[in-house]
């Protein structure tokens, strides 16, 4: 049987292991089963942070299974763009049953040993009907190319990227993909749409330049290069997420801006909707607000939509300074609102802690799940 308080405080155990754990466990799965190594990025540094992060997460919601479904569910659809099958679960199974062992010494007793087997077991199951499912229905992945290309920012280190896909690509405004480029194939990164589904099929993606994928997005690629995105993933962002007919406070930082112009996008598709809608949109200089006008058009035309604009290191601006975390908890406890807040993990995790210092509760605060 599965042990909640076991398992959360063997974890505990390893994760103080830092990155010796995942290089553990990639050395054994690859010595053990050299066949996946081609699946993988030849570099492993970024998916070395995902296996803790996907673990995490894993561990934390064991005993609200209802909770890690939808994000199993998204892992298992997800990892069809690697090739996984349900063959390879078992070795992934073994390898970090093999890494616990190591790490935990003395602790890894034959209840440890049970608990970590039962809730694999039902981790991969999840993934893998998930999969199978999505096989009936959807491809692995999806083709796409680019077809607008436009350097924006105060350090221009942001693209609009306008991307089409030969085949439908059904996502929910709020949800993310994964992205590979043919410059660096097996490096998927997340991205999150712009804009809700529309009819011509254009999904445009506000990327920053972080890491290599992203500078080639950002600097090299342009219109008509090719691209492979993966199957949506992720429901925390969505408004089918929020209580319905509840006003909505948004706060965003840089390009987390993104997912909230959709969420606003797909409210002004039903003129009935009934929401209040704030909008506070952080940077650090005024340069880097660079959807601001796009969203001041559409409070213009909307409204029930208002758009705050907080700058926190540019003495030249002459509107709202500050955090844009404090700034919206200036404003008290919000009542009645569902919070959405997108952006670095630093500015999420302030304006969360500061939210809930005005009164918010912790069940109206929606933060991106964690990638894997």
């Amino acid at each position: 049987m599965v042990d909640p308080h076991l398992l959360r405080a063997s974890w505990a155990k390893v994760a103080q292991y830092g990155e010796q754990v995942p290089l553990y466990f990639y050395g054994h799965l690859f010595l053990s089963h050299p066949e996946v190594r081609s699946m993988f990025p030849p570099s492993m540094a970024a998916q070395r942070d995902r296996l803790v992060a996907a673990l995490g997460a894993v561990v934390a919601n064991v005993d609200n299974l209802d909770a890690a479904v939808p994000f199993l569910q998204g892992l298992g659809r997800d990892h069809r763009k690697f090739a996984v099958e349900p063959g390879h679960y078992p070795a992934v199974g073994a390898s970090l049953l093999a890494t616990l062992e190591q790490f935990l010494g003395p602790d890894w007793t034959p209840q440890a040993a049970e608990s970590w087997t039962e809730a694999y077991g039902i981790v991969a199951q999840v993934m893998t009907d998930a999969a199978a499912a999505a096989a009936e229905s959807t491809p692995a992945w999806w083709d796409a190319e680019i077809v607008a290309h436009e350097v924006l920012g105060g350090r221009r280190d942001i693209a609009r990227v306008t991307i089409a896909t030969r085949q439908p690509y059904p996502y929910a405004a709020g949800q993310s993909m994964t992205l590979e480029t043919a410059v660096a194939p097996a490096r998927w990164r997340f991205y999150t749409p712009a804009n809700p589904p529309r009819s011509d099929g254009l999904i445009e993606l506000h990327v920053k330049l972080v890491g290599t994928v992203s500078w080639q997005l950002v600097n090299m690629m342009g219109v008509g290069d090719r691209l492979r995105l993966g199957p949506p993933v992720g429901h925390q962002l969505t408004l089918a997420s929020a209580k319905p007919d509840s006003d909505l406070l948004l706060i965003a930082g840089s390009t987390g801006v993104a997912p909230l112009r959709a969420i606003i996008e797909e409210l002004g598709r039903n003129p009935d909707h009934g929401r209040r809608v704030t909008l506070y949109y952080g940077a650090r200089i005024a340069g880097d607000l660079y959807d601001l006008p796009r969203l001041q058009q559409l409070a213009a035309h909307y409204p029930w939509l208002s758009v705050v604009p907080v700058v926190s290191d540019d003495h030249a601006w002459e509107g709202q300074r500050g955090l844009v975390g404090d700034a919206a908890a200036a404003r008290g406890a919000w009542p009645g609102h569902e919070v959405f807040i997108v952006g670095s993990p630093g500015m999420c995790e302030h304006a969360a802690t500061r939210l809930k210092e005005t009164g918010v509760a912790p069940g109206a605060i929606h933060l991106e799940e964690s990638q894997p």
